[in-house]
This record gives C-alpha cells, sequence and structure tokens, in this order.
C-alpha cells in the first residue's frame, strides 16, 4: 500500500551460508527526507510485513515525520511476492533465535548507511506479539535505543502444551494452521531445541529486568492469543521508571485490525495514536539529524 508523500524502497539482505536466511525488507520515508529517526517494525508469528495495521501505521508514523523499517522474518515462510506463505522450508528451518539473529543483520545493515533515510543513532522498537518479545531481546543486549513499544507482546516463546511438545519431539515436526488462509505449516523440531539449548539467552523476563530503554506495552483485555497475564509478568519484570503496561480495553490480539485492512477499528486507532505519542515524545523528529 502506497500514500501520496511517501516513497518506499524494498530491501533484500542474503547470507551467502544459508539460501533459507533471506530477509526482505522496506525502507518508508516521507519524500525527500533523509537521515530522519526511524522505527524498526517487527512482526509477529505467522505475521508480515504488510499484514493488516503495518502499512497503516507507517503511514502515520511517516506523516509525523519518522522513518519506518519493517522487514520479513527470514523464517516467516512469507516469499518474494510479500504475501504468501510460498517459503516452506524457510518455516520449517526457523529458531527464536534465528528472529533475534535477523534483526540483528537489519540493524547492522542500518548502521553500515546503507539507508541515507535513517539516522541509525536515532533509532526506536516496535514489535507485535512474537516480534515484541524479539524486540525486549534485542534492545536488552543493545542498549542504544530511544524507545520501544511492545503491541500484545508475548512473555515467553514457549507456547505449545507438553502434550504437543511430546507429538512434536516423537515426529520432528508441529503443524501450525493459518487461520487466515486455512493454510498447515509446519515448524521443524529446531524451534523447540533452540528454547532448551539457549533458555537463558531467550528469557524475555531476564531480558525486561536488564531493559534500559524507555518501554510501552499495550495490550487488548480481550487478546484471545496472548494472555492478559503474559503482559502484566512484563510489565512487572520491567523497572518502573523504564516501562508500563496500558491495557486497551475491549481489544483482541490485533486490536480487531484485520487483512487486508478495510478501516480502522476504534481499539486500534487508540493504539496507533498512543503509540505515535509514545515514540514522538521519546524521539522527536523535529530533533535535527547529522551534518554533512
Amino acid at each position: 500500500m502506497k500514500h501520496a508523500g511517501l516513497r518506499e524502497r524494498e530491501f533484500r539482505l542474503d547470507d551467502a551460508r544459508d539460501p533459507l536466511r533471506t530477509i526482505r525488507g522496506v525502507v518508508a520515508a516521507p519524500l525527500g527526507a533523509n537521515a530522519l529517526p526511524a522505527v524498526l517494525v517487527l512482526h509477529g508469528f505467522k505475521g508480515f510485513m504488510d499484514w493488516g495495521f503495518y502499512p497503516e501505521l507507517t503511514r502515520r508514523l511517516s506523516a509525523r515525520g519518522f522513518a519506518v523499517v519493517r522487514f520479513n522474518f527470514s523464517g516467516s515462510g512469507v516469499g518474494e511476492d510479500r504475501e504468501r506463505f510460498t517459503d516452506e522450508p524457510a518455516f520449517f528451518a526457523n529458531t527464536p533465535s534465528r528472529e533475534v539473529d535477523d534483526v540483528e543483520r537489519v540493524r547492522a545493515w542500518l548502521d553500515s548507511g546503507a539507508a541515507p533515510e535513517v539516522d541509525a543513532r536515532r533509532l526506536a522498537l516496535l514489535g507485535h506479539s512474537l516480534g515484541g518479545a524479539v524486540a525486549l531481546l534485542h534492545a536488552a543486549q543493545r542498549r542504544d535505543y530511544r524507545a520501544l513499544v511492545g503491541w500484545a507482546s508475548v512473555a515467553t516463546f514457549r507456547r505449545f502444551p507438553s502434550e504437543v511438545e511430546g507429538l512434536w519431539r516423537r515426529q520432528g515436526f508441529v503443524e501450525i494452521p493459518n487461520m487466515r488462509t486455512k493454510e498447515i505449516l509446519r515448524l521443524g523440531l529446531g524451534w523447540l531445541e533452540d528454547l532448551e539449548r539457549h533458555a537463558h539467552a531467550l528469557d524475555v523476563l531476564d531480558a525486561c529486568r536488564r531493559l534500559t530503554t524507555p518501554t510501552l506495552l499495550l495490550h487488548g483485555t480481550e487478546d484471545e492469543a496472548v494472555p492478559l497475564a503474559e503482559g502484566r509478568a512484563l510489565a512487572e519484570a520491567l523497572a518502573p521508571e523504564r516501562g508500563r503496561l496500558e491495557l486497551v480495553e475491549g481489544a483482541n490480539h490485533t486490536f480487531w485490525a484485520a487483512h487486508p485492512l478495510s478501516g480502522v477499528p476504534a481499539t486500534l486507532e487508540r493504539v496507533l495514536m498512543r503509540t505515535i505519542g509514545f515514540l514522538s515524545g521519546h524521539l522527536d523528529p523535529r530533533e535535527p539529524g547529522p551534518g554533512p
């Protein structure tokens, strides 16, 4: 989705060692503007960078003078067309550690100056659902982001009951239904093994305890996918002066947004306004960028 006054430039990051590690993304910015403060947007599990509310979020942030960097995780399963799950091998091989590494790869690309639209010294993170947990882990490692917003963020990557994990181990994969497309996706045992081998590194609550980035967590009171208790646990792990949880009354996991987005629900409108206000307060687009 494109809008007047907004330019979008695609980018692609390949890994010569692993053909399943391709990252496809977009840098969006107001026409004619460079060296802007930017928001790095991370989608959730079974999500993708052009799903539902992300283009609308991009448009609104751009209108406020921000650049936006959004991308599909290499293991998202979404291929060249940016919307369909056509890369089943990449989805099968995905792990939480790969997602954290993907964000680091995009950040390194930004730090290299490859995106002139972005001032890499003035960055914020926004993650939805599983992407919120990845954002928290990444920010705790980097410690140089100006702000972080988590939408319906999970507090743990371990999301399956023990009986499902048992079947997963026996057959080497777990079947993941996509309720939107009715597809059945297979996720390999590597995801579960990664959680066991790197339990400390992937401890989201521990990352929150170490986090120094100003953080806003927004969570719907009717979230059917991520219990509100997880949002509360994240907030309790954050230092009070660093972050807080705000409830979105009556909102489900996507704040009642759907794909494609045909209109902005009132709950999503509240989330967008609160998000942009928070980011503007910590990442002022009127602040001058670097000199020549």
